[in-house]
């Protein structure tokens, strides 16, 4: 089973316009979307349109609109009551697939609320394959707490034979995402989603050039010395890279018409992980990744993939080197 925790759910609303968006401007709307959202509650809602049991964890009370979203789309979760509403992301999309989005800064937790969600993960990783930390924090929570729910966490994978029963990844930016690393002697993910620019934020690199597949595994490589068992970093239109101990590989995008970047991340995650639990070998987890991502793409509003809309056969994995003389880590 896949748990994910979404600390700062939110309702997704997408607003497509008929012409380019114009500052200042009256515009006319061709469609509206709304669905239950949150990278994390996005990847729950990828993983169970997949096949796979998954559970999304998230703060809530039972009439709270996510809460309800997930509900109604009978996908399974735990929730830990919290007064008010959740914030609301808008997204506007262009027809030629441009996307401006404007997330709100989500609903305040308290100490004991964090405390009770810490718990609620503690005791679901008796069951769980992958426990996904995903998105931003809300008002409340410290900057390192993913970082301390890694900490928390990994201990309690492992298995007596000294393998990993339970599997810790991470997709979150800015102040939270280089807390994982803040501490040289904290325990680190098994897994971290980067996006180029995350990835940059990580390495001291240069985003532009992290564009280029093998220097974005040169950069990704070096957060493996740091602790991390893989890095599957995506690279918006050029597709995304994954980089392991054993090796590393680059697996272009399919040719597409995009019509809107909401959730491809979460979508790429959660092939990733689908194709983890199939058994798939780490160059078909890099393609199915690559084809959830792109399918999301291509499709409008708030939607995201299932099965039927992927087209892995027209994605290619192709190996890199870049554990060779990989540059160290910055102190």
């Amino acid at each position: 089973m896949i748990v994910t925790l979404t600390a700062n759910p939110s309702v997704d609303r997408t607003v497509t316009l008929t012409e380019p968006l114009r500052r200042g401007q009256v515009h006319r709307a061709s469609g509206v979307t709304s669905h239950p959202g949150g990278k994390g509650v996005n990847v729950a809602r990828v993983v169970a349109a997949g096949g796979s049991p998954t559970l999304a964890v998230l703060p809530g009370a039972e009439d709270d609109p996510v809460v309800g979203g997930l509900r109604a789309a009978r996908i399974e979760y735990r929730s830990v009551p919290v007064p008010g509403t959740p914030r609301t992301n808008l997204t506007i999309a262009e027809t030629d697939g441009t996307t401006t989005k404007i997330n709100e800064p989500g609903r305040p937790l308290t100490g004991r609320d964090l405390t009770e969600l810490t718990a609620l993960l503690v005791e679901l990783a008796a069951e769980a394959s992958w426990i996904v930390l995903s998105g931003s924090l809300p008002p409340g929570a410290p900057v390192d707490w993913y970082a301390q729910l890694v900490a928390t966490l990994v201990p309690l994978g492992a298995a007596a034979n000294g393998e990993r029963r339970t599997r810790i990844a991470v997709d979150t930016s800015d102040a939270p995402l280089l807390a994982l690393f803040a501490e040289s002697d904290s325990a680190a993910p098994d897994l971290i989603k980067p996006n180029s620019d995350e990835l940059a934020q990580l390495t001291g690199s240069d985003p532009v050039t992290l564009a280029e597949p093998g220097a974005a595994a040169a950069a990704a490589a070096t957060l493996l010395d740091r602790g991390v068992g893989a890095v599957l970093a995506t690279l918006g239109a050029a597709g995304a890279v994954l980089v392991t101990a054993e090796d590393a590989w680059f697996a272009a995008a399919p040719p597409i018409v995009p019509r809107s970047t909401v959730g491809a991340g979460d979508s790429a995650l959660a092939g990733y992980l689908l194709a983890d639990l199939a058994g798939a070998a780490p160059a078909d987890r890099l393609r199915t990744a690559v084809a959830y991502g792109s399918a999301a793409t291509a499709l409008p509003g708030t939607g995201l993939p299932g099965p039927a809309d992927l087209a892995l056969d027209a994605v290619h994995a192709h190996p890199l080197r870049p554990a060779v003389d990989r540059p160290s880590a910055p102190a």
